[in-house]
């Protein structure tokens, strides 16, 4: 089985959009990234592409140039024999005349179990705003033992996205 045929490993699909699940670690930040519609289209082309997780500095090797529904991605960190590389899919996307974004899941043989959301809003006051809200839990027997390590590498992404939009 290749990373891009494994399932989804936890069973509330699509619940960023809501109420986080109880059993999970959560995390909601939100930064403003600049003002005006330009820097909302800008910001949002930049996500939806995969541009952010590269400035990010991973490696991107998805099934779609965009995140669309359903998309797969191979998500790559570190080098050489340090090299971890998990797999997500897309779960759903947000594309309204003022928000753009998308959610995905963890997929089997990723260290974690859970979703990860990346929105823009440009709001009425002109503030462009770049939200992250994420579940997550310990996926592998390692990730539970290295728990401490996981979460300070998913706290390092997360202001990792928010600088790269």
């Amino acid at each position: 089985m290749t990373l891009f045929d494994r399932p989804l490993t936890y069973p509330q699909v699509g619940a960023t959009a809501g109420q986080l699940p109880d059993g999970y670690n959560h995390l909601t930040v939100h930064r403003v990234i600049g003002h005006g519609e330009s820097t909302f289209r800008r910001a949002a082309e930049h996500l939806m592409s995969w541009q952010m997780h590269r400035a990010a500095g991973l490696t991107v090797d998805a099934t779609t140039p965009r995140a669309e529904q359903d998309s797969r991605v191979r998500l790559r960190l570190g080098r050489h024999l340090l090299r971890k590389s998990f797999g997500c899919q897309v779960v759903y996307v947000v594309e309204e005349e003022r928000r753009r974004g998308f959610a995905y899941g963890t997929l089997q043989g990723h260290p974690e179990q859970g979703e990860e959301r990346f929105c823009v809003e440009w709001r009425d006051d002109g503030a462009v705003v770049f939200t992250i809200t994420a579940f997550s839990r310990p996926g592998t027997w390692w990730s539970r033992i290295l728990a401490p390590i996981s979460h300070l590498l998913q706290q390092r992404y997360t202001h990792r996205y928010l600088h790269a939009l």
